[in-house]
């Protein structure tokens, strides 16, 4: 009986913690490849028209890399957060 009883639990919390696994995605893959793709094509405008600073192209680059590293993770909340970082700063830089 208390074998059946701690299957049971353990199965149970499992199954309550894969509900809790996707949790930190909200939707928001699309969102995350569309922000990153609109902050590589103002990367690559602003360093074509020598707008801005080396320095925050860097800083931008960075971002940028690092947002599709999250992606690649499917931690797309992060994702959007270091994508509009990235657009914040070169849109500064402009």
């Amino acid at each position: 009986m208390k074998l059946a009883k701690a299957i049971v639990v353990t199965g149970l919390g499992a199954f309550l913690l894969a509900g809790c696994a996707d949790a930190g995605d909200r939707g928001l893959g699309p969102t995350c490849e569309s922000r990153l793709n609109a902050a590589e094509s103002a990367l690559k405008r602003a360093k074509a028209n020598s707008v801005g600073k080396s320095i925050d192209w860097a800083r931008a680059a960075t971002l940028i890399a690092a947002a599709r590293t999250q992606q690649q993770f499917d931690e797309f909340q992060n994702c959007v957060i270091k994508a509009d970082n990235a657009l914040k700063i070169i849109a500064e830089s402009n």
